[in-house]
C-alpha cells in the first residue's frame, strides 16, 4: 500500500519564512515537517510513498532524494501549475490505480495511528475515510459531521463562527480506494473537501470519519509553528529527533558545545555543532540549529533560532523567530511574534518590536527601533473585521497609520484608476482619520470622490453608481465617542462579504500594497449635488401617494447627525408637516451614551404626544437606523418596530418575499402567512441580509436592530428611506402605528449571553448539536433546535467576543424560560463555566 505526501503549498501565512522555502521543509526540532510526516509513514509500513510537489518543487527533491536515506522509496509528481488537494493526487495517478492508498499533508506534525485509522477503513469497507480531530478553534479548517458509526453526514469548509456547529476537522488525512480517482478531472485545480467529497456525499457512497486521538497540528501560521515546538520538547507528540538529555529536559545534539557556565532551564533543545558560551540564558522551549552560536549574556525565551545563525553578547530573544544565516548583533532585541527571515543582519542595539515580519536579506542599522515590517508581512489576528468594519479607539487602535495601510491594502484589490466614494461622520475624528484614507487611495491610483461629511445611505447610494468601484466611510462608533468604525463598501453600496474582507485581511497581513508611479497619481474630487441626486432618486423609488392628502404632522430628530444634511432636500418635496429636533451637525458629540440616547427618544415621545403627530422617528448619527415612537407617545421597541412595518409592507403588497435573520420572532411569520407574503431566513451578518434583499421577489428586509432595507430603492441598510416609505404606508392605510401594533401578536421571546472562551466555542457547538439529537435542527446561522410544538431555541457563537447567544421563544414565557435555561446550561457546561 502506497502514500502519497502533498508537498506543493508555498505557505504563504508564514512567510518570511516560507520566502525562499517550500513550508514542508520548514524545522521542527532541526529536522523539516515533512521528514516527521514520512518517517510517521514509515513506522505504520508506508514505504513506498508519492510526493507532490509544486511551489520551489526542486528544493525538496534535492533534499530527500530517492529516499534512500530514510530506507524508504520516493516518487515525485511535479505539478506545472496549482492543482488543489485533489487535482495533484490525480496527477500521480498512474503510480496508484493498484490498491488504496493514504493521502497526507506534507506541512502538517502528527503522529496519529496511521494502523488503527486502515483498520477502521476495512472495517467499515469505506471508499474514503478521513482522518478527524477535535481542535479548540475549528474556523480556518475544514467541519465535518459524522453519525455515531462514523459515517459522515456534512462537510462544511472554513465556516464563519455563526455556522460552526462542531470541533470535529478535517486533518487532510485519507485512506482511499484507487477508484476515487475516477471522480478527478485531470488538469484541473479540484479539491478534496469543497468539490470532490461533498459531491459524492451527495451520492451516497461509503465516506466514513476517524476520529483520531492522537496529535495534530496544523503548522500554518507562526503561532501554530512555535507551539509545534514546544509540543514536541514537551513530549505531546511522538516523533524521532537525534539528541542526548544533558539534564532534564535540555537536549543536545552531536557535537553541541555548551558551557557549564550558561544558564539552561528545559524543556529546550541545542542542535549538533552549537554552541552556547558561558553566561548565555537559554530558557523553555528554546530551539537552537545547526551549528549556531549563543554568545555570553545573550537571553532566549521561546526563541526558534535557525542553523548558522549567530547570537551576539546581551541579545535578547522571546517568543520570536529567526532565519538561516542571520546576525543578531550585540544588544539587539528582538521581541514576542516577530519573525526575521533568512541572511539578514540585526545591528548592535536595534529593536525588533512584537509582531514585526522582516524579510530575508536585509539589514537593520545599528540603534533602529523597527515598529513596522519591513517590505512585507504585518502582525497576524484573528480578524481585522468585526461586526462594524474595522473597528478601534481613536489614536490608539485606529491610526492615520493604521488608515492608510488599510486604505492602501484596500486599494490593491481594486484596478488602477478605479474609483471609490469616501464619506465620514460630523466628528473631527473621522474628518483627520479619513484624510489618510484619501492619501493612501489617490497614492495607489485610485480615484477619489469624496462626500466630505455625508449621512451613511447617501454614501452607499453614490457608491452604487455607475463607473464606482466602492466605498469607504468613517463614523464615531455608536455609543463610544472614543472610538471609530471604518466601513468598507462594494460596488453595490453593501459593506464587503466576507469572501472579500479575508481577500484584503491577507493583502493587508502581507503588506504587500500596489503603489502608483509618479504619472499616475490618482485624483480627488468633490461631487456638486450628491444630496439632491440621492433624495431625487429616492423619492422618484418611494411611492408617496396619499402622503399630501393625509395631511399628517410628523416629530423627526436628527440626533445631531448626518441625515440633517439630506432631510431639508427630502422634507420640501414629501409634502408633510414636519417638527424636527437636533437638526444641526454636531462634531463635539458625534455619537450618544444609552442614557444620552433615552433621554432624547424620552423627549421625542413628549413631542410626538404634544404635537398630536401621526408619529416620530429618531435617525441615529449616520442616517442609517432608526426608532420609533406611535402616536400615543409610546416608544416601539426594535422588536415590535419590525413587525409594525412588516405588517404594513406585507399587507399593502400582498405576495413577494421578506428577508430576516433567524434570530427573528416568529411571529413575523404569522404577520407574512396572513398577509402571503413568503419568510427567507438569512444568517445575523448584514451582508448576508443585504444579499437576500438582493432577489427581484424581495419587498421588504430588517435586522430587528433599527435597521430596514427598501429594495425598490437599494438593498442596503437606509433610515432615510424607510422613513420616506413609512409615511407613504401610513398615509394610506389610515391606522395609526399604535393601531397596527396592537393587531400583532406579543412576542414569547427571550435571549441570554453566556461567557464563551475562544478555544471552547467549537466544542459548545458539537455539544449543542449533539444534545440536540432527535430534533429537527437550522444551520442557517448557529444551531436552532426546534420542538415539537413549533418553540425552539438558537444558539449563536458572536464573531467577535467570547461569548454565545442564546434566544429561546416559545407559546408562553414559560415555555421559552424553560428552553433557555435547557440550552444555557449545555452551553456553560461545554464552556467550562461550571
Amino acid at each position: 500500500m502506497k502514500a502519497v505526501v502533498m508537498a506543493g503549498g508555498e505557505g504563504t501565512r508564514l512567510r518570511p519564512m516560507t520566502a525562499n522555502q517550500p513550508k514542508p521543509l520548514l524545522p521542527i526540532i532541526n529536522r523539516p515537517i515533512m521528514e516527521h510526516v514520512l518517517r510517521l509513514l514509515k513506522r505504520h509500513g508506508f514505504t513506498e510513498t508519492v510526493v507532490t510537489v509544486q511551489f520551489l518543487a526542486a528544493l525538496i527533491r534535492n533534499y530527500f532524494g530517492d529516499g534512500d536515506e530514510l530506507g524508504m522509496t520516493l516518487h515525485y509528481a511535479t505539478e506545472e501549475i496549482p492543482l488543489g488537494t485533489a487535482g495533484s493526487v490525480k496527477n500521480a495517478a498512474d503510480k496508484l490505480r493498484d490498491d488504496r492508498f493514504l493521502v497526507i499533508s506534507g506541512d502538517a506534525l502528527t503522529d496519529i495511528d496511521l494502523t488503527d485509522m486502515l483498520r477502521f477503513h476495512r472495517e467499515n469497507r469505506a471508499l474514503v475515510t478521513i482522518g478527524l480531530k477535535r481542535v479548540p478553534n475549528p474556523l480556518e479548517f475544514g467541519i465535518i459531521i459524522v453519525d455515531d458509526s462514523g459515517r459522515i453526514q456534512r462537510f462544511l469548509e472554513k465556516p464563519t463562527w455563526g455556522q460552526v456547529f462542531s470541533d470535529t476537522v478535517n486533518t487532510g488525512i485519507y485512506i482511499m480506494e484507487p477508484s476515487v480517482l475516477d471522480e478527478i478531472a485531470p488538469g484541473q485545480s479540484v479539491d478534496w473537501s469543497s468539490d470532490v467529497f461533498p459531491d459524492m456525499l451527495e451520492r451516497g457512497c461509503r465516506l466514513f470519519g476517524y476520529v483520531a486521538e492522537g496529535y495534530w497540528e496544523d503548522v500554518g501560521t507562526h503561532e501554530s509553528y512555535l507551539k509545534a515546538q514546544a509540543d514536541v520538547l514537551e513530549g505531546k507528540v511522538k516523533v524521532d529527533f537525534d539528541a542526548f538529555e544533558l539534564a532534564p529536559g535540555v537536549w543536545a545534539a552531536e557535537g553541541a558545545s555548551v558551557d557549564p557556565e550558561a544558564v539552561l532551564k528545559g524543556p529546550l533543545y541545542i542542535g549538533d555543532y552549537a554552541k552556547v558560551e558561558a553566561g548565555a540564558e537559554l530558557r523553555e522551549y528554546t530551539v537552537l540549529g545547526s551549528n549556531a552560536v549563543v554568545k555570553e549574556g545573550a537571553f532566549l525565551h521561546r526563541a526558534v533560532v535557525s542553523d548558522n545563525v549567530y547570537v551576539g553578547p546581551a541579545a535578547h530573544l522571546r517568543g520570536c523567530v529567526i532565519g538561516k544565516n542571520t546576525d543578531v548583533m550585540t544588544g539587539a532585541r528582538i521581541e514576542e511574534n516577530a519573525v526575521v527571515g533568512d541572511e539578514c543582519v540585526i545591528e548592535a542595539e536595534a529593536y525588533v518590536s512584537s509582531g514585526v515580519k522582516i524579510y530575508p536579506f536585509k539589514t537593520i542599522e545599528a540603534g533602529t527601533v523597527v515598529n513596522t515590517s519591513v517590505i512585507w508581512e504585518s502582525r497576524g489576528q484573528r480578524s481585522l473585521f468585526g461586526p462594524r468594519g474595522v473597528s478601534g479607539l481613536v489614536n490608539v487602535e485606529i491610526t492615520p497609520e493604521l488608515c492608510v495601510r488599510l486604505a492602501s491594502a484596500y486599494a490593491t484589490t481594486l484596478r488602477k484608476g478605479d474609483t471609490v466614494v469616501t464619506s465620514r461622520d460630523a466628528s473631527r475624528a473621522a474628518r483627520a482619520l479619513k484624510r489618510a484614507v484619501i492619501s493612501a487611495l489617490n497614492s495607489s491610483a485610485i480615484n477619489v470622490v469624496d462626500l466630505e461629511a455625508a449621512a451613511l445611505p447617501v454614501a452607499r447610494f453614490n457608491t452604487s453608481r455607475e463607473n464606482v468601484r466602492g466605498g469607504i466611510a468613517v463614523r464615531t462608533t455608536a455609543g463610544d465617542p472614543q472610538s471609530v468604525d471604518i466601513v468598507f463598501m462594494d460596488e453595490t453600496g453593501a459593506d464587503l462579504s466576507q469572501a472579500a474582507q479575508r481577500k484584503l485581511e491577507r493583502v493587508f497581513s502581507r503588506q504587500e500594497y500596489r503603489r502608483a508611479f509618479p504619472g499616475e497619481i490618482a485624483e480627488l474630487t468633490f461631487p456638486a449635488r450628491a444630496v439632491d441626486t440621492y433624495a431625487r432618486e429616492l423619492l422618484a423609488c418611494i411611492d408617496m401617494s396619499g402622503v399630501k392628502d393625509a395631511e399628517m404632522k410628523v416629530v423627526v430628530d436628527c440626533a445631531g447627525g448626518t441625515s440633517s444634511l439630506v432631510l431639508p432636500s427630502l422634507l420640501g418635496r414629501a409634502g408633510v408637516d414636519v417638527l424636527t429636533v437636533n437638526n444641526r451637525l454636531d462634531d463635539a458629540s458625534p455619537t450618544e451614551t444609552l442614557a444620552e440616547r433615552r433621554r432624547d427618544l424620552q423627549r421625542l415621545a413628549e413631542l410626538v404626544a404634544s404635537a398630536r403627530a401621526a408619529f416620530g422617528v429618531r435617525f441615529d448619527p449616520v442616517g442609517e437606523r432608526v426608532s420609533l415612537v406611535d402616536e400615543m407617545g409610546q416608544l416601539i421597541s426594535e422588536e415590535r418596530a419590525l413587525l409594525v412595518v412588516l405588517d404594513l409592507v406585507a399587507a399593502e403588497r400582498r405576495g413577494g418575499r421578506v428577508a430576516l435573520p433567524v434570530t427573528t420572532t416568529r411571529v413575523a411569520e404569522m404577520v407574512c402567512r396572513f398577509h402571503g407574503v413568503q419568510v427567507d431566513w438569512t444568517a445575523t451578518s448584514l451582508d448576508t441580509l443585504t444579499r437576500s434583499a438582493r432577489h427581484p421577489d424581495t419587498i421588504f428586509a430588517g435586522d430587528g436592530k433599527g435597521g430596514f432595507i427598501v429594495p425598490e430603492f437599494a438593498p442596503t441598510v437606509d433610515g432615510l428611506a424607510v422613513f420616506l416609505r413609512l409615511l407613504g404606508l401610513v398615509a394610506r392605510t389610515r391606522l395609526s402605528l399604535s393601531q397596527i401594533d396592537a393587531r400583532i401578536p406579543e412576542a414569547k421571546l427571550l435571549k441570554r449571553t453566556v461567557p464563551t472562551p475562544w478555544a471552547h466555542k467549537g466544542a459548545v457547538m458539537r455539544s449543542v448539536v449533539e444534545a440536540a439529537e432527535g430534533h429537527r435542527l437550522d444551520t442557517t446561522d448557529g444551531v436552532r433546535v426546534v420542538e415539537d410544538d413549533g418553540s425552539w431555541a438558537l444558539v449563536l457563537p458572536d464573531p467577535a467576543e467570547a461569548v454565545t447567544h442564546l434566544w429561546a421563544e416559545g407559546h408562553d414565557m414559560d415555555t421559552a424560560q424553560t428552553l433557555l435555561e435547557r440550552w444555557a446550561r449545555v452551553v456553560e457546561q461545554a464552556a467550562g463555566a461550571r
